[in-house]
């Protein structure tokens, strides 16, 4: 399964003056350089565990022995997108009327985003953690701002589904004012197959369109392009250790066996962002893993612009081009498959050697 068609853009930032000489037809904007894709490009695999519930994210409070915990895991496809939005609502749940120091369990991007708005709003904040980055599954996402692939519609409610428009527009704001190089994160049009789609909600996504055949180098009859985040996750993870850490915050590396562990914390209020571990530590069986294979190229700078569609996904980044993908429902084993990293290779480089117009 491939990630979710996407939306359109009517942006036209990618004029390039090597496309001077194209047939009239092909509108300068149109050209886009193709990604160089071959098996011999590959630098590197990946494969990653989303922590996928049918029922979309937990963010909770409850009791453990004298001391409460919020939980805030199961977030699928879309931790990177909606992290600051949960870590929003689970803060409002617990450090209302709390106080003293608080514990976070995790140092995914769920777990850093919930320690640095605890100490936004005054607290002190220890992170309790089984892996630091680069070994949490936060390092192997591609980064794209977008939701996808963390609930099924059938299992969620309409007060869910409004807590969760109310974290995405959240995260949304906070990831615009994290843009530039000490984050890793920048904008970048996407082109999508298919059609454009409706407003998640106000301001996202901008730019939105379907576009005419003139307007891009696709091998395909309907595409639509708009604008959107991308977060260079490695680097991203990186800064945000440090932010905790120059606020103050402790960060140590330990595992807990049992819920009796984590109540023996010397923190009153603790919050839960194991990710797809909570399963294991809180008897939560309806949390699933979605393997998510990786396909990365050598970088090029010149491409400048993201893709989705049936071929899969395409995200470059200043670490390397991003070729997913892959949407494994309920297979634990973390490790690249030769025959599927095989077959995303293939599948992009078909599209690309497709192209319309090269640079």
């Amino acid at each position: 399964m491939h990630r979710r068609a996407f939306l359109g853009s009517a942006a036209a930032t990618l004029a390039l003056p090597a496309c001077a000489t194209v047939q009239p037809r092909m509108a300068a904007r149109g050209c886009l350089p193709a990604v160089d894709v071959s098996p011999d490009r590959v630098i590197r695999t990946l494969a990653g565990l989303r922590p996928f519930r049918p029922a979309g994210f937990r963010v909770e409070a409850a009791t453990l022995g004298d001391k409460r915990i919020v939980h805030n895991y199961g977030h699928g496809g879309a931790g990177i997108t909606l992290s600051w939005g949960t870590s929003k609502l689970a803060c409002d749940i617990g450090l209302q009327g709390h106080e003293g120091p608080v514990a976070v369990i995790g140092a995914g991007v769920i777990g850093l985003s919930t320690a640095r708005l605890a100490q936004e709003a005054g607290f002190d904040v220890t992170i309790y953690t089984k892996a630091l980055p680069p070994e949490t599954t936060s390092n192997i996402a591609g980064g794209q701002w977008h939701p996808f692939g963390h609930f099924d519609r059938n299992a969620v409610t309409d007060e869910w589904r409004a807590r969760y428009l109310a974290a995405a527009a959240y995260s949304w704001r906070r990831f615009q004012i994290m843009v530039g190089d000490d984050y890793g994160v920048r904008w970048l049009p996407t082109y999508s197959q298919g059609g454009a789609e409706e407003p998640l909600f106000p301001y996202f996504p901008p730019n939105s369109r379907a576009l005419r055949p003139e307007e891009h180098p696709f091998p395909l009859d309907r595409v639509s392009r708009f604008d959107t985040i991308y977060v260079e996750v490695g680097r991203y993870l990186r800064q945000m250790i440090r932010d905790v850490q120059v606020a103050g915050g402790a960060v140590h590396v330990r595992d807990f066996a049992s819920p009796a562990d984590v109540a023996a914390l010397p923190e009153r209020l603790i919050f839960n962002c194991a990710g797809l571990g909570a399963r294991a530590l809180f008897g939560d069986e309806t949390l699933i893993p979605i393997r998510g294979q990786l396909a990365i190229l050598e970088p090029q700078p010149e491409i400048a612009y993201a893709f989705t569609g049936d071929a899969g996904y395409m995200f470059p980044r200043p670490d390397g081009i991003l070729l997913g993908g892959t949407f494994e429902r309920n297979v634990w084993d973390a490790t690249p498959q030769p025959d599927a990293i095989a077959r995303i290779v293939a599948s992009h480089q078909r599209l690309f050697a497709g192209f319309r117009c090269t640079a």
